[in-house]
């Protein structure tokens, strides 16, 4: 309980963290969107700024020709982020453009906005126009754009389009003429006086009503540019596959955590049921050698028993029944004390001590240790062994050897058949068969037969092939139980090492 609530704790602050980053790193891109924008708004500001300088510097008497400043606009055009400036009046009309404009970007000329599209962005009154043409000492009346044949008319190229002659002067002004006429013819030359002609006002030769008109259409009253993205675009992409990038990072780097927190949580837990198991095994090994020394010790009084029971045979005035009392006797103390010498076997530790062995040598000394067992049940017996010298412990193979051999011999029935095959698995290890052709093992009881007390004989104690795999484990060996066809059983052990070159 209190380690799913850890792992529930840190897989919580791990979650936590990965949101944490993930989330900065989304907020990091929308500041970076921000910034691009801004970047590219500054940029239209800075256009506008020259503009103005443009218009400045192209006024004449409050009127600017449109091809001149249409030509200054596509100048403009040149810089590879702009793909449309305009000029509009106050009613929202052209007065001036230069490239691409849509019909929607000259409906709203209220105030300063921005629209933003997939592609481009359109721009409007970043600057008054008004104020930055003028000084301050003059009028904020924005300039008057007209083509280039409305300027001046043709029959007076000195007087601009709209001219009305001027009103005759009043008597004061009359006096003033006459006295500098004077002055003239009795003292030295002087100008003629100019009438002052102030910029960005009204002329004098045009009524209230007509240069009202005229700057409601052709007056410069606000600003339009329309920019591409591309830029804000570019910045958008690489920052993005950047934050990606991290984000995954992030990612992974919290997976990692997660799975190396749950290898050391699964090895802490390895840990403890280690030695747990260690604890178990030290006191299964401590049982073990209390039940072997008591099988031990029990042997003795069977030896007993078994002694007096021959006495008791051998007595020459014993009756009938008494005798085979005896011998019944002595029948189950040999069965006892052969399942007490098997189980004090198998309970032996398996320390193997290597040294060459040569194959043959074992497996004849084997055979003719069982030989009598063979005769009695007529038994034919096939050795296929090659001349192999193999790295075992010489008593733990001959044992294995004789366990597997008479397990044979008790399967197969009289006139049986069994033979030995031993040979090359590879350029370094050999393989050992005993088959037979008794009625051989059920598929799904091939690997309980292993197990201590498991036979299939009756007159079996089922340790013998448990010894056999305790010997095959200690040496690094495989053993295992396999169909003989048409009929009968294999026990192959494998991986047995070889020495020398054959």
């Amino acid at each position: 309980m209190e380690m799913s609530r850890r792992n529930a704790l840190v897989y919580g602050l791990l979650l936590a963290l990965l949101a944490l980053i993930l989330g900065w790193q989304t907020a990091e891109h929308f500041r970076v969107r921000r910034a691009a924008r801004a970047a590219l708004s500054h940029r239209a500001r800075d256009i506008s700024t020259t503009l103005g300088t443009v218009l400045r510097s192209q006024r004449r008497f409050g009127f600017i020709s449109k091809e001149r400043i249409e030509s200054a606009l596509a100048d403009l055009l040149k810089l590879a982020d702009i793909n449309g400036i305009a000029l509009l009046s106050p009613a929202g009309t052209v007065v001036a453009s230069a490239g691409r404009l849509a019909a929607s970007h000259t409906n709203n000329v209220a105030g300063p906005a921005e629209y933003w599209d997939t592609d481009t962005v359109t721009l409007m009154n970043l600057v008054d126009l008004g104020t930055n043409l003028t000084r301050e000492t003059e009028s904020p009346v924005p300039p008057i754009v007209l083509p280039k044949e409305q300027l001046f008319r043709p029959a007076d190229t000195n007087r601009p389009a709209g001219y009305l002659p001027p009103p005759p002067p009043s008597p004061q002004e009359a006096e003033l003429t006459n006295f500098t006429a004077s002055l003239t013819l009795t003292s030295a030359p002087a100008f003629p006086p100019r009438r002052p002609w102030p910029f960005f006002s009204r002329p004098r030769w045009m009524s209230d009503e007509q240069y009202q008109a005229i700057l409601q259409k052709q007056g410069v009253h606000s600003f339009l540019i329309v920019m591409s993205t591309a830029s804000v675009r570019a910045a958008c992409a690489q920052d993005l596959w950047l934050r990606l990038m991290i984000g995954l990072f992030a990612t992974a780097a919290a997976a990692g955590a997660a799975l190396a927190w749950r290898a050391f949580v699964k090895a802490a837990e390895l840990q403890l049921r280690l030695v747990r198991a260690s604890e178990l095994n030290t006191h299964l090994r401590e049982m073990n050698l209390a039940a072997a020394g008591l099988a031990h010790e029990t042997r003795n009084p069977l030896n007993i028993i078994r002694g007096l029971a021959q006495m008791i045979a051998k007595q020459p005035d014993v009756s009938p029944e008494t005798r085979a009392q005896s011998s019944a006797i002595l029948d189950e103390v040999d069965k006892v004390t052969a399942q007490l010498n098997e189980f004090i076997n198998y309970s032996r530790p398996r320390e193997p001590r290597r040294a060459p062995l040569s194959l043959p040598a074992a497996v004849q000394e084997v055979v003719r240790a069982l030989n009598y067992d063979l005769e009695e049940k007529q038994i034919q017996l096939q050795i296929k062994v090659e001349p192999l010298t193999i790295e075992a412990d010489e008593q733990l193979l001959r044992q294995a050897l004789f366990n597997l051999l008479m397990n044979a011999i008790q399967a197969v029935a009289s006139d049986g058949e069994i033979v030995i095959v031993a040979g090359r698995q590879n350029s370094a290890e050999c393989f050992l068969e005993i088959r037979d052709n008794g009625p051989g093992v059920p598929p799904d009881r091939r690997k309980e037969i292993f197990k201590p007390y498991v036979t299939t004989h009756q007159r079996g104690t089922g340790l013998g092939l448990a010894v056999v795999q305790q010997i095959t484990l200690a040496h690094g060996w495989e053993i295992e139980c396999l169909p003989n066809e048409p009929k009968g059983a294999v026990f192959r052990i494998t991986h047995l090492k070889l020495l020398g070159k054959h």
